[in-house]
């Protein structure tokens, strides 16, 4: 079984986090625009900024995008 990343879903995380785009980008030493470019599905992230981010919102990093099962 293989899987494809479809939607990120860091905005939804975001909002029950009670963080915006901004804080995030701060915790992680970034650019807001680069938080910016996965929320809009411009960019995936890198295994190391996903566990990051994990880390930070207090979830897995399979949670970070929606996921289908390849056949």
């Amino acid at each position: 079984m293989t899987l494809t990343v479809h939607r990120c879903l860091l905005k939804d995380l975001l909002r029950k986090a009670d963080m915006t785009q901004v804080d995030l980008a701060g915790e992680l030493g970034v650019k807001p625009q680069q938080i910016q470019h996965y929320v809009k599905d411009n960019r995936v992230m890198s295994l190391t900024v996903a566990k990051n981010i994990s880390v930070i919102l207090g979830c897995q990093i399979e949670d970070l995008y929606e996921w289908t099962e390849n056949e």
